[in-house]
This record gives structure tokens, sequence and C-alpha cells, in this order.
């Protein structure tokens, strides 16, 4: 694997010269006149960018270790409209994080308001950044422990215009559905690689007594 040249700076130094607001509805965009130090050490020349200001979210995957069954959840995008497969998309449990509100709590309201379930354990897989090019938005994944038994059905908010539908699938089954889909969501697609990977590791570690239960 190629080097990094020795020869180069290391670039950390970047100047916003300008900033407003373009745009200010449901979400936000800032427009910035920005320049950033280059690899050879000079100034590079300024710049327009805009950046989509969506906020930050967490993603969480239900997971029952006991009936080794993954919960998932459909519903309408409009970014999605004009993609391959359609504006239905499959995807992980999630939520945008609202001023002052801790990831664990946002969680588990989300898991509540669009599955129906109640989380008993959260595992933090990653936090990665949506599209840095465009838009600050970051996103931490989480497994998340749940009783599957009775899950299923269809939730969401209605001053929100959700239809959300929710289903337990077993987890080679979750995986084959996500595949399936010519087009993936992120979050999902880093949250069941991760719990493939660390399936056993999880399963055990969580496959004791549920929430509430007393082993004899």
């Amino acid at each position: 694997m190629p080097k990094r040249p020795e020869t180069l700076a290391t670039p950390r130094d970047f100047e916003i010269l300008e900033r407003a607001t373009a745009y200010q509805g449901y979400f936000r965009v800032e427009r910035y006149r920005v320049r950033y130090r280059r690899y050879d050490g000079a100034w590079s020349e300024p710049a327009w960018r805009e950046v989509f200001e969506r906020g930050h979210a967490a993603a969480v995957i239900p997971y029952d270790p006991v009936r080794d069954e993954v919960v998932l959840i459909e519903q309408f995008r409009i970014g999605a409209a004009d993609a391959a497969g359609g504006a239905w998309m499959l995807e992980p449990v999630a939520g945008i994080i609202e001023p002052g509100e801790a990831v664990e709590d946002v969680a588990r309201r989300e898991t509540l308001e669009e599955a129906g379930l109640d989380i008993l354990d959260l595992y933090p897989v990653m936090t990665y950044l949506a599209s840095p090019g465009g838009t600050t938005e970051s996103v931490a994944v989480y497994i998340g422990r749940v009783d599957a038994a009775q899950a299923g059905g269809t939730f969401g908010l209605a001053n929100e215009s959700e239809d959300i539908l929710a289903f337990a699938l077993p987890l080679n089954e979750a995986m084959d559905a996500m595949m399936a889909r010519p087009i993936k969501v992120a979050a999902l697609l880093i949250g069941l690689q991760w719990l493939t990977l660390n399936h056993n590791e999880i399963r055990t570690a969580w496959n004791g007594p549920r929430s509430g239960e007393v082993t004899a």
C-alpha cells in the first residue's frame, strides 16, 4: 500500500470567511465561504459550500437474543421517491436527537414509538457521518435488546404523518431481506452486519433472564 509522502504537511487549519442561512424550513441550509490549509502548506482559494443542517440521529436494531430475531421497520421516504426500489425503505428504528437529549434516551423513545417495544439493554456499535460533503448529520448506531414475542404492527406519530410497519424476522432472514433491496439504508447495513459478525458474543451476553424474570 502506498505510503503518505513525508514532505506533505498535515492540514488541520480552516477559516470560515462568511456564513449565512440560505434556507430555513423543516430543515435548514447554511451557506459558507471557506478556505482551508492544503497538503502543500498553502491556503486554498475561498470557496462556497452549502451544508444541510438536519440534526443528529440515533438508530437502533432491536434484537431478541432468546428468539434470535431482529425487528425491522418499513416506511415511506420522499428522498427515495426516484430511487431504485421505490419510496418505501427497509430501516432500523431511528430518530433525531433533540437539543439536550441523551442519545440513549432517543434510542429508547424511538423504539417505543416506531416498533411498540421497550429497550431492555443497549449496545453501542458506532457513530458515522452520513454525508460530510454536504451535511453535518451523524448517526449513532445501537443494538437494542428487546422481547420480540409480541412484535409487529403499524406505529408512528399521527402529528408527524407517520405510518410505520414493524415486523420481526430471524437474523438470517433479516439479512436476506435487506440484501434483496436494490438500495440499502446505511444504518441498517452497518447494524445488521455488526450483529452478524458479533452474533455469538452478544447472544451469549444477553441470553440470560429477561428483565423482571427470576431464575430458580
